[in-house]
């Protein structure tokens, strides 16, 4: 076991954190502290958890790192699970049982329940992704099915008519009850924010890939930046601020949906 920013050894200072840990309601991971971990299947890799249901979650989010030649040739992935897979930078093969495609910066695949995420790193420098699992919600007479994409090939929206809030979506999860979880990214221009705070049934998790924010949850004000991770349980109050210098405030993130509550 290694930390995820490779700093070791004894500081000068003392020890302090910007990390917040609310189990079951939120929490925010700053890169200092969190350890890289191996899991088996997982070669030449270094794989860093993130939410989990130790904390309140009901998927797994994980950073990835695989040098050349790295990845995961086995399968990853249990029986009932749906997976996503999101390339931030580096040239990376993935497949499944139903599809294969080599995807570069901003490239991504989702494999439905019952279909495993194999992927390899086949460039010359590392390459860097974000991976998620969580039990697929069945429903009779709908089906998710394998999605491989770029989400630089996707155009902005406005998010709820905002011209400074811009967001993209990874899935059709909109248009196609057969899929129960979506992924998007949100970004926000300096002084951009949400319309209102929101209060709902569906968790986050969510990756900070640029710029800094301020992020309202349960109503305290937290600031965070490029390289935190943030998860959001349900009913966490949440809103957020585009604050900082230079580039846009921007997340890609997690949300369950279009299914009813189970009791």
């Amino acid at each position: 076991m290694s930390y995820l920013n490779n700093v070791t050894g004894t500081r000068e200072d003392i020890l302090t954190t910007r990390s917040v840990m609310k189990r079951g309601s939120y929490a925010i991971l700053e890169p200092d502290g969190l350890v890289k971990n191996m899991i088996p299947g997982f070669e030449k890799c270094a794989v860093t958890i993130m939410a989990s249901p130790k904390l309140g979650a009901s998927f797994v989010d994980y950073l990835v790192t695989a040098e050349p030649g790295g990845g995961n040739t086995k399968g990853f992935g249990n029986p009932g699970e749906e997976i996503f897979f999101y390339v931030f930078e580096g040239k990376v093969k993935v497949w499944n049982e139903d599809k294969e495609a080599e995807v570069t910066d901003g490239g991504y695949i989702y494999c439905p329940e019952g279909k495993k995420l194999y992927f390899e790193n086949i460039g010359d420098t590392d390459a860097r992704a974000f991976l998620y699992k969580r039990l697929y919600d069945r429903v009779e007479g709908y089906e998710a099915y394998t999605v491989i994409g770029n989400i630089n090939d996707v155009p902005w929206s406005y998010y709820e008519g905002m011209e400074d809030v811009l967001v993209k979506d990874f899935l059709p999860a909109a248009t196609d009850l057969g899929f129960d979880m979506n992924f998007h990214i949100l970004a926000f221009k300096q002084g951009a924010c949400h319309g209102y705070i929101e209060t709902h049934f569906q968790e986050h998790g969510a990756y900070v890939y640029s710029g800094q924010g301020v992020y309202n949850l349960e109503n305290d004000w937290v600031p965070v930046k490029k390289g935190d991770y943030l998860f959001m349980g349900a009913y966490c109050l949440q809103a957020a601020y585009g604050v900082g210098r230079g580039e846009d405030f921007a997340y890609i993130y997690s949300k369950d949906c279009n299914r009813d509550v189970r009791l």
